[in-house]
């Protein structure tokens, strides 16, 4: 089947690689020339394990294309993915302006029948918006479809996500469109995957009510966190006892300093401004989004509690991604805590496999980054653990300790126990854990 896809950010160049390897053809769109002769040299512009092998091989074979004409991918395609930007306005609502400049150029060239899929996380009614202005724009009066079909990639695992899903969903009212988004995505027919058809409202809602669950699961195993420490519980031993429960499961119990990245932030939000237009809140989401940005604050606080006044000291941030296997940074807890350090009068050194580059973007000069955990901890009032990236789960704490001026290690993902770390040396504070510290150590750190 041939197959456009519009934008090739995130979403749309997994999407379209990940076609091309299901055997159909795939033109790739995207107005940015740069981007467009950057992906036919084999450059990737994002950081997605696997990513690069998959387009380079589907390029090669013939199976992808890429272009910043529009009209080559309309006119191409039967089927058209708008896999655009849709960033959160200042209230916190999805911005649809490159969806519906996108729907109006669609309409102006198609001269056949098209199924549209919204592929972008779009608030609900989008596939009745997207449908009017085509019909409003059409140069000539053709028949179409537009279908909601929502992604569930998570950065980081999004090839897999994408070849092996957890379900479907495809919102339409129409027969036609839904027996050609079957045939799509037929090679996941072979390995059972469940497919959810429904009307396009729904279909929008899911993705927002996925999310949002998700985001809710993460807040409550925080604010756990919290009252463990304040009455001397351990949240490990908590979250492992209550994941054991089948009707709750083991998944998003990981107590940390909030979540980030590009969807939780934007879709719980988006998704309290979609249930207060409908005139139903969503109270827990509400919550949801104000107790995230508390979480990432506490950090600061329990930085602040264990070291004293800032002023003057120096910290080492480790992990500046939002999560491991990624170099996305927006909405990430380390930017948070790192504004805050500086506020306060903190020298913050800081290392990130993957992520350095994006994170010189958002602080220039006024951070150091090193070029290993061992460089960056070099003279270092207190380590600070904030992603959790394999390579960092089997650091050498007694070399650690050696290079830092004082032997405090902040672990806000819970990578290490309280007891290597104070095998090592260590004073040790994790999240929901406490602050644990051998009597030897000395007196300043006894706060």
């Amino acid at each position: 089947m041939k197959i456009t896809v519009i934008g090739s950010g995130y979403v749309g160049l997994v999407t379209a690689a990940c076609l091309a390897d299901f055997g159909h053809f795939i033109t790739s769109v995207d107005h940015d020339q740069a981007k467009i002769e950057a992906l036919k040299n084999g450059n990737i512009p994002i950081y997605e394990p696997g990513l690069g092998e998959l387009v380079v091989r589907n390029y090669q074979e013939g199976r992808i294309t890429f272009t910043t004409s529009l009209a080559e991918g309309i006119n191409a395609a039967t089927v058209i993915f708008i896999a655009v930007g849709t960033p959160p306005r200042e209230d916190g609502s999805a911005d649809l302006s490159y969806v519906e400049a996108v729907a109006k150029e669609i309409a102006s060239l198609m001269d056949d029948y098209k199924v549209i899929v919204n592929k972008s996380t779009v608030p609900v009614g989008t596939v009745r918006l997207v449908t009017e202005i085509i019909r409003e724009n059409q140069s000539s009066s053709v028949e179409f479809d537009v279908v909601s079909n929502p992604e569930f990639l998570r950065e980081g695992s999004a090839i897999g996500d994408f070849m092996r899903p957890d379900r479907v969903v495809i919102g339409t009212t129409s027969s036609q469109a839904e027996a050609i988004m079957k045939e799509v995505y037929r090679a996941l027919y072979l390995i059972e995957t469940p497919f959810v058809i429904t009307n396009p409202e729904t279909a929008e809602l899911i993705k927002y009510a996925a999310n949002s669950f998700l985001a809710t699961k993460i807040t409550f195993i925080n604010e756990m966190a919290n009252l463990c420490e304040a009455v001397g519980g351990d949240v490990q031993v908590l979250a492992k006892a209550i994941g054991l429960d089948g009707r709750i499961g083991p998944k998003f119990l990981h107590a940390g300093p909030g979540y980030g990245g590009s969807c939780f932030p934007k879709d719980t939000r988006a998704l309290t401004k979609i249930a207060h237009r409908a005139g139903e809140p969503v109270t827990i989401v509400e919550s949801v989004v104000r107790a995230n940005e508390k979480q990432k604050l506490r950090m600061v606080s329990k930085i602040k509690e264990i070291l004293g006044n800032l002023t003057g000291q120096t910290v080492a941030i480790l992990g500046l991604a939002f999560k491991p296997n990624t170099n996305d940074m927006r909405e990430a807890p380390a930017i948070t805590i790192i504004k805050e350090l500086l506020a306060e009068g903190v020298t913050v050194r800081a290392h990130d496999p993957v992520a350095m580059e994006e994170a010189k973007k958002i602080f220039g000069e006024t951070i150091f980054y090193g070029s290993d955990p061992y460089q960056t901890a070099g003279g270092a009032d207190a380590l600070v653990i904030i992603t959790e990236w394999n390579s960092y789960r089997r650091l050498d704490l007694v070399k650690l300790k050696e290079l830092l001026k004082q032997p405090v290690l902040i672990d806000l993902r819970n990578i290490y126990t309280p007891d290597e770390a104070l095998k090592a040396g260590f004073a040790y504070s994790g999240v929901g854990r406490g602050y644990q510290r051998e009597t030897s150590q000395p007196e300043e750190l006894l706060v």
